[in-house]
């Protein structure tokens, strides 16, 4: 069976073996952490950092690519030590996350179901170390891809093409979760069906970038009926 990524799947009975999420604005609303952690690292140097501001040229990109380009003129030992310090502050508020709603039963319906679940991210290993425990799912994935592990992170496909080398499955037999256009174009791209969770973007904007289905949270009945729970 084959799908267009960016279509709904037209089949009978449940065609994936594995859910792959994203993190953050995936799993647990993070904006209102990372959001101001930038800004200590950033307004120091001139850039004001509001929602707005951190909705367009932040959310959803790796650290590198940010700082590259918010600050061209730093050596790549400036710029690491400015997303280095950002990560820390953001660790050390990590331990009040919550999941999104309707999440931890979701992914319990998953489990019950026997599906094989991973995590996909473009965050480093020791953000993930922090809110996974967080959120209590330190013990639930199957297998992770962190950034680290990838020669390009999102938008590239790369971190979902590993994501499928590890569970050695076809990208149909995938379906991922993500809440950024940086994210659903690389999902999209890796030629996995994608929903578009509408934490962090207006959800017109998650369709555009390749959604077949969107939802606000994991209490969206649409996502229970397409686990079959």
């Amino acid at each position: 069976m084959t799908f267009s990524a960016g279509s709904e799947p037209k089949v009978t009975g449940w065609p994936y073996r594995t859910l792959l999420f994203d993190l953050d604005g995936t799993l647990a609303e993070t904006d209102s952490l990372h959001l101001p952690t930038w800004v200590e690292v950033l307004l120091p140097r001139g850039i004001e950092v509001d929602q707005a501001f951190y909705k367009e040229n932040i959310s959803g990109r790796s650290n590198a690519e940010i700082v590259r380009d918010l600050l061209p003129g730093l050596s790549d030992e400036e710029g690491r030590s400015i997303f280095e310090a950002k990560e820390a502050s953001f660790r050390k508020r990590a331990v009040d996350l919550e999941p999104l709603p309707g999440l931890l039963d979701f992914l319990e319906q998953v489990k019950n179901r026997g599906i094989m679940t991973g995590l996909v991210t473009n965050a480093p290993g020791e953000n993930v170390g922090a809110v996974l425990p967080a959120l209590k799912l330190q013990d639930f994935f199957d297998i992770i891809v962190l950034s680290e592990e990838v020669e390009a992170v999102k938008p590239d496909p790369a971190p979902y093409n590993e994501a499928l080398k590890k569970l050695d499955l076809a990208p149909e037999e995938a379906l991922a979760f993500e809440d950024s256009v940086s994210g659903i174009a690389s999902s999209v791209a890796a030629g996995i069906p994608t929903v578009g969770i509408a934490s962090t973007q207006e959800p017109d904007k998650l369709r555009k970038a390749g959604v077949f289905m969107v939802a606000r949270d994991f209490t969206d009945p649409k996502l229970r009926a397409l686990i079959g729970a």
